[in-house]
């Protein structure tokens, strides 16, 4: 073993600890089935399923930036779900505003934003305490919601306004409202902050925001009846799901042009790039499957089984929980990991108690170490 890490040892005499078992990590895609009452969870490695975790009508799915809950909103139940991504179990339910279809956390992690499609407004949680601090007026049919990279923004497509508003987070009030296509429906930010790419589904086309000016400075012919649209991690790429062609429209953002259009399932509709950016993933709402998509060849390499109706999916490094437990009759006093398989630390890793037991969260993104193992420190 290497990399000792001791956290919070006590002054107590030490015993000894049950074994622990390693803790890894993986990337996965989370697809919300409207009309399935899930949420299917895929192991990015293998392109397959590893869990389907029960939720009422999700309509999008978001995770938070350490990977460890998703959100979900909740049509018809007027709800947001929270899930445990470690143990793919829904722990919590918040009550929203009028059917909520659209969900974004923001960059920090400290806040999720929930549209509500019939209420004309956005619910702003609290992450911490899984409550609603505020609601937000917007435009007539909310939809996609994203936040800019440094989190100081949102932007929410509103429907039938064929609108776009402009959300100051630190006020959580509108400050601009941006004309774009006809029924806008998802939105996505580069990752540079300056542009805004929205899917206009009723124009068959893409809005391209300069978010210096507000203004939106062009607009990119796609498929018919574009939904979902996401940009890679590099943003040097926009990918577009296009709902009644079938496909998916490849943009290249140095000149927002069409550079080439994918065929994939049927009824595309959320589109989401892995971390790295190597790969895509589309909802295939007519086909109940999601295509992976190779990004250095744009093709389709795999196609998986979800529920019934796909609408929203995103992707996350999720962290695995190892835990070390103290014997019975003994107390935790402290304990830490230990790491094998390289000189770096985890890029990330939270030690906590939990109970009698020492938990550690790692998300083992490097290649250069395999796997933590934690162990507790226990008085008698």
């Amino acid at each position: 073993m290497a990399g000792l890490v001791l956290l919070g040892a006590g002054a107590l005499p030490v015993t000894a600890a049950t074994p622990a078992r390693a803790a890894t990590s993986g990337t996965f895609a989370y697809v919300a089935n409207q009309a399935g009452n899930s949420v299917t969870v895929i192991n990015a490695a293998t392109n397959t399923v590893t869990t389907t975790v029960p939720v009422n009508d999700p309509q999008a799915v978001a995770v938070t930036p350490d990977g460890t809950r998703a959100y979900t909103a909740n049509g018809p139940f007027n709800t947001a779900s929270v899930i445990d991504t470690t143990t793919n179990t829904v722990t919590t339910t918040i009550p929203v505003g009028s059917s909520p279809i659209g969900v974004a956390i923001s960059p920090d992690g400290t806040t999720a934003y929930i549209t509500n499609l019939d209420g004309n407004s956005v619910s702003v949680i609290n992450t911490a305490t899984n409550t609603v601090t505020t609601t937000i007026p917007v435009g007539s049919f909310p939809i996609g919601v994203t936040f800019s990279p440094d989190g100081t923004t949102a932007y929410v497509a509103n429907s039938n306004s064929g609108t776009v508003s402009v959300i100051n987070t630190a006020t959580n009030t509108v400050t601009a409202t941006i004309p774009v296509g006809s029924s806008p429906r998802e939105l996505a930010v580069s990752p540079d902050g300056t542009t805004v790419y929205v899917a206009d589904g009723g124009s068959n086309s893409v809005s391209v925001i300069n978010t210096a000016t507000n203004t939106v400075t062009t607009t990119i012919p796609v498929g018919i009846f574009p939904i979902g649209v996401a940009v890679s991690p590099d943003g040097t790429t926009a990918y577009v799901g296009n709902f009644t062609s079938n496909s998916v429209s490849v943009i290249n953002t140095a000149t927002n042009t069409v550079t080439t259009t994918i065929p994939v399932g049927t009824n595309p509709n959320g589109v989401a790039f892995s971390p790295g950016g190597t790969r895509a993933y589309t909802a295939n709402g007519g086909s109940n499957n999601v295509s992976v998509i190779d990004t250095a060849t744009a093709t389709v390499v795999a196609t998986v089984p979800a529920g019934t109706n796909p609408f929203g999916v995103t992707t996350a490094r999720v962290p695995v929980v190892a835990a070390a437990s103290c014997p019975t009759g003994s107390v935790i006093t402290g304990g830490g990991y230990q790491q094998s398989g390289g000189a770096a630390p985890p890029v990330q890793v939270t030690n906590r108690p939990a109970g009698n037991t020492w938990q550690v969260l790692a998300d083992n993104q490097s290649s250069n170490y395999t796997n933590v193992t934690p162990y507790a420190l226990c008085a008698p």
